[in-house]
């Protein structure tokens, strides 16, 4: 069963809030790892959402490697069965029925299989892709041409097909 949005709060509340309350909404944004919202909540006030998301991606990219592998980490394969999957969050279980990958086909599902540990072999960490930015077909195909990658590429796309998830994740959960 997939679990239902919460409702917006608006950002003069985020900007507000303690830092529980701040940890509360922003930190589900980045898969399992509340430490981007936790190092992001002294740069407040935020003027804008697109000034509170570039402010979260900054705290990314200037996280140490091993943090930055954690969070890429966090992220789960992509299932086959996205709405069964036990270790999806409620986000992710959205995210990737979106994309149509609790639709897929027997061949499809091996595939994806075969392509998630292919992947983790080379790279040591799932492969992240913005689900709500892509259907199957275009995820399937995505798998070939990144297994080509080098595993410093890859953490680079990773990163930032991290920040797109977390911004689709911000606009679901705040209002200007």
């Amino acid at each position: 069963m997939l679990h239902a949005l919460k409702p917006k709060v608006a950002l003069d509340q985020i900007n507000g809030m303690d830092q529980e309350g701040f940890l509360k909404i922003v930190g589900p944004w980045f898969e399992k790892s509340p430490w981007v919202a936790q190092r992001t909540f002294a740069k407040r006030p935020f003027a804008s959402l697109d000034h509170l998301h570039q402010k979260l991606c900054e705290t990314v990219f200037a996280a140490n490697r091993e943090d930055q592998i954690k969070l890429i980490a966090s992220h789960p394969d992509l299932a086959g069965d996205a709405t069964r999957h036990p270790g999806l969050t409620p986000e992710s279980q959205r995210e990737q029925s979106s994309a149509g990958l609790n639709n897929l086909k027997p061949d499809e599902v091996d595939r994806l299989r075969r392509f998630n540990q292919r992947y983790r072999e080379k790279f040591s960490f799932p492969f992240v892709i913005c689900a709500r930015e892509n259907k199957k077909d275009a995820i399937l195909s995505a798998f070939p041409k990144r297994l080509e990658h080098s595993r410093e590429d890859e953490i680079q796309t990773a990163l930032v097909e991290i920040g797109k998830i977390a911004r689709l994740r911000m606009l679901d959960s705040v209002t200007e």
